[in-house]
């Protein structure tokens, strides 16, 4: 599995929590993630999910936040399913 946090370089606080966060629930739920940091301005970025709020969440290349840190209870039950 793959969870990317996107944000902005130097990461912000924000970021650097969504990332804790995401790698927490990985753990809780037992899944084997990598867990990523990408840079919310580069190219690659930009033409893959197009323009974003910055710290956004991806799961296995679909958004599911933008703006926002999830907390790591709402992350896990999103790999859940």
């Amino acid at each position: 599995m793959r969870i990317e946090v996107i944000g902005l370089e130097p990461p912000c606080k924000k970021c650097n929590q969504l990332l804790e966060n995401a790698k927490k629930a990985a753990e809780k739920v037992g899944v084997e993630a990598e867990v990523v940091k990408r840079w919310v301005l580069s190219e690659e970025v930009r033409g893959e999910y197009g323009l974003l709020l910055s710290p956004a969440l991806v799961i296995e290349g679909m958004v599911v936040a933008q703006g926002k840190v999830y907390k790591t209870e709402r992350i896990a039950d999103l790999l859940r399913g």
